[in-house]
């Protein structure tokens, strides 16, 4: 999660000098023509917990970078190769995305695999909405519309005309999704201090429920994998999306599962969020309600099974976010990040438990 406008909140940004070396960074890009002179301007933006973000400057060229953070997760190369395929593949197509400059999946450079994309010109609604925004409540509710058409419009790529067509194994997508996410549960058992799956109330009746009441796969397609508000920059003169960020759980598989994403992240009436900060105002946004009927507009998918797909898309993600509270328990990410997450974690499970009760 990450939004290109914002500062790394006190106390957790990285020291990026260890991390990415400028003389190394200029060599490379001098070798592919990128900018004249030496790397400057470097300047750290607010990401997720597993990635970081620089935007700099070398010559005239402006350029953000991502690369895993200090501790990457196993298969951190392996994520950015996927994340640079996928911008470079979206190119021309009517999703927004952050333009994919160039990508180097040489980890000798600067110790781990990195690309190098243009900055977003735009802004994330959790960290503030600006004056036009926060003032005309007709704009805000076409900022969730806005989302759902990027959804919608994702799916329905072709992703073999994309080059895509091997980007993930949808033939048993769904069949697979409890047991893999089961197992990332259990993986973090290889982190001292973490509690073990114990620290998720109901997450074994969650996946229970999911297996038991698995629906019949529709079209594959593409979908982002990691579908919420923070993970979306808006235009500052329009309710139109600048980009749909953070592609590092992107695959080819059911694209419902982004709507499910949606709804499951999407704030409560109040404007307060799972994973971001409470937005304000919140009134005029759309309904979750409103959001799902705007899907079936833009789609042919069937939508009968939505509240599944949301129960999963809470269960994925609450997995996901446990696993920076595992970190954190050794040491491996900052300890406030840890327990924020997993306290948004817990809070998707609830509201998994509620849905699968029918509310």
């Amino acid at each position: 999660m990450h939004t290109e406008t914002a500062t790394p909140p006190p106390g957790q940004a990285e020291d990026w000098r260890t991390l990415v070396d400028t003389e190394r960074l200029a060599a490379w890009m001098q070798a592919r023509g990128l900018g004249s002179g030496p790397v400057s301007d470097v300047q750290l933006l607010a990401g997720g917990t597993q990635n970081m973000l620089l935007r700099l400057r070398r010559g005239p060229l402006q350029v953000v970078l991502r690369r895993p953070s200090r501790h990457p997760r196993a298969g951190a190369d392996e994520t950015m190769r996927r994340e640079a395929r996928v911008l470079a593949a979206l190119a021309g197509t009517p999703v927004a995305h952050p333009a994919l400059i160039a990508a180097c999946d040489d980890p000798t450079v600067l110790g781990t695999c990195f690309y190098l994309m243009q900055p977003v010109q735009g802004f994330n609604p959790s960290m503030g909405l600006p004056p036009l925004h926060a003032g005309d409540a007709t704009l805000r509710r076409r900022m969730g519309l806005a989302m759902v058409d990027a959804i919608a419009a994702l799916g329905m790529l072709d992703a073999q005309a994309l080059g895509l067509g091997d980007f993930g194994r949808p033939a048993g997508f769904l069949e697979r999704q409890v047991a893999r996410w089961r197992s990332q549960l259990q993986a973090y058992a290889q982190c001292d201090g973490w509690p073990g799956p114990a620290a998720l109330p109901g997450v074994a009746e969650v996946g229970a429920w999911l297996e038991q009441q698995r629906p019949q796969a529709g079209a594959p397609g593409l979908l982002h994998g990691d579908f919420h508000l923070s993970n979306v920059m808006f235009r500052h003169d329009s309710a139109e999306l600048a980009a749909v960020v953070d592609w590092e759980l992107s695959t080819l598989g059911d694209p419902l599962l982004d709507l499910g994403w949606l709804i499951a992240t999407w704030p409560a009436p109040d404007g307060s969020h799972h994973i971001a900060h409470r937005v304000q105002p919140w009134e005029g946004f759309a309904t979750a309600d409103e959001l799902i009927a705007r899907y079936a507009e833009r789609s042919t998918r069937d939508l009968s099974a939505v509240r599944w797909y949301t129960v999963l898309a809470c269960y994925k993600l609450g997995i996901v976010l446990e696993g920076s509270h595992a970190r954190a328990c050794a040491g491996l990410a900052p300890a406030a990040t840890g327990q924020r997450l997993h306290q948004a974690a817990v809070g998707l499970l609830h509201k998994a438990h509620r849905l699968m009760a029918g509310g």
